[in-house]
């Protein structure tokens, strides 16, 4: 037989079992997410592009510089003469300038940056940087002592052409700017020696200057995706924000609306009960005939009429101010120790002269041995009323209800109330557990109810800790039970000792 348990007593307020309570935030994350995985990159990242460049030549500023020193400190030693000490100082000072360069440009805001002419300035120094190795290229050494000094030449102009890959890949042209004329001056002096290892090192440099470049290229590419996620995460954020403040504005707009529903039943309880009363009062008194006999009878069944109808209305706005306080929290439980088989036994007494008007049958199976459970009674009588009322209600004439308390699996108690009726269908029992919520087949069956019994006792389940579960069967027929948990199970104590026993003991 089909499962079915709700935590809430109305599942059209909130519905926990959805994945996404807010379709909006959903969508808009789905959204920015798939086009986060989707984009390859965004070219209009100029300015960031030169904060990161700026960046990484202020953190790399002692690599070139070192390299440069120790080079011209090597030339010293070997020999090479002055010269080396100017091309080192005019070196040395390029490199500076573009530090000073990309340090201004590091504290400068993004959004002021010119980045067109900041480019062009770099490039410029970059250049300038080009014409110190140039220079060192064209350098000579007829009293240098060094074998294979145009080879020396060209591992130093490996060396920086890849630091300078490194450093200065986010801005794309900056190595061929620095390093295209260096090495074609360098091939150009190979091929007037036309020794074979400087022809051999001048084309290792003119092959290695495509392939840094490469390198750098696909650096700068990397940066543009980093940057282009940043960007997209930035965006998911301020969405997932204006989702959330929409989702807040909403649920604070929906509490308020509660607030003032709860406001509304609170005064209009006494304002529709005070006439209600009187209504049901006086139609009785007609009904009964009281002050005297009528002389046409079909004013009395009219009045029988009257007082059936407002005791009907009556019990549905006391099922609703009922219902309103369970889902506002404002339903006080006032917790008793309570024996639950004395309670089901006289809601079975109250409700055997409705299930006599039907032939129906009610078989009660208790265990006569259930300790008593901490609850509020009045909540407890309610539920087991509920459950049968619902019962005989949806049972056919001749039929047989079964009502049972005990123990369950788990050490807590229960009640459980079976009928042989109509059942209802898998697919209608959560409208039936909603509120105002009735089966197709019990409606055609048997009297129309409000739909808020089975809604009141899944609250006051829970308001207890306990749980409510319905079992099913079309043409079978239907189980109700609920369960309280075994913290409600109050243990029983030993009792005291005597007079007699204590002074045995003494």
């Amino acid at each position: 037989m089909p499962l079915q348990r709700s935590n809430t007593a109305d599942k059209f307020i909130v519905d926990r079992r959805k994945r996404h309570r807010n379709s909006d935030v959903a969508r808009a994350v789905r959204k920015t997410r798939d086009r986060l995985s989707q984009q390859a990159g965004n070219p209009d990242f100029d300015r960031e592009l030169l904060k990161l460049y700026a960046r990484a030549m202020t953190s790399g500023a002692v690599v070139i510089p070192l390299l440069v020193l120790v080079i011209a400190a090597a030339g010293r030693l070997a020999g090479v003469g002055n010269e080396i000490g100017l091309w080192a100082l005019f070196t040395l000072t390029c490199y500076t300038t573009v530090v000073f360069m990309a340090r201004r440009i590091e504290r400068t805001e993004a959004s002021e940056l010119n980045s067109l002419q900041t480019r062009r300035e770099f490039l410029v120094g970059h250049f300038l940087c080009g014409l110190g190795w140039a220079w060192f290229v064209w350098l000579g050494c007829g009293a240098c002592e060094v074998d294979q000094f145009q080879v020396i030449k060209a591992v130093v102009l490996l060396f920086a052409m890849a630091g300078t890959a490194l450093m200065a890949s986010s801005l794309s042209g900056a190595l061929l700017a620095t390093f295209a004329f260096p090495v074609a001056l360098y091939a150009y002096a190979a091929t007037r020696s036309w020794m074979p290892v400087e022809v051999i090192m001048a084309g290792l440099l003119v092959l290695s200057l495509p392939f840094f470049a490469y390198i750098a290229s696909h650096l700068n590419r990397f940066s543009l995706l980093l940057l282009s996620f940043r960007s997209e995460k930035d965006a998911l954020i301020a969405e997932v924000e204006t989702a959330k403040s929409m989702s807040d504005e909403a649920r604070r707009r929906a509490e308020d609306a509660n607030l003032a529903k709860s406001r509304f039943l609170a005064s209009m309880s006494h304002e529709l009960r005070t006439p209600l009363n009187a209504i049901l009062g006086f139609s009785e008194v007609m009904a009964n005939e009281v002050l005297g006999p009528m002389s046409n009878p079909t004013y009395r069944d009219y009045a029988h009429d009257v007082h059936d109808s407002g005791q009907h209305l009556l019990d549905l706005i006391n099922e609703i101010l009922d219902l309103s306080r369970i889902e506002a929290g404002r339903y006080q439980l006032n917790e008793e120790p309570v024996m639950l088989l004395n309670i089901v036994e006289d809601c079975c007494h109250i409700m055997e002269l409705k299930a006599r008007n039907k032939d129906i049958r009610v078989v009660q199976d208790f265990e006569q041995t259930l300790p008593r459970l901490f609850a509020d009674e009045r909540a407890v009588r309610q539920i087991a009323l509920n459950l049968l009322s619902n019962a005989i209600k949806f049972t056919a004439t001749g039929g047989e209800i079964r009502v049972r308390v005990g123990w369950t699996a788990g050490g807590g108690q229960y009640i459980s109330i079976k009928d042989n009726g109509p059942g209802i269908p898998e697919d209608e029992i959560p409208i039936v557990l909603s509120a105002f919520g009735q089966g197709s087949i019990a409606i055609k069956s048997a009297e129309q109810g409000t739909g808020l019994g089975l809604p009141i006792v899944q609250g006051l389940l829970a308001m207890h800790g306990g749980e409510f579960e319905l079992h099913s069967k079309l043409r079978e027929g239907t189980e109700a039970i609920a369960i309280f948990p075994l913290s409600r199970v109050m243990e029983e104590l030993p009792a005291l000792p005597t007079a007699a026993v204590a002074v045995r003991r003494r």
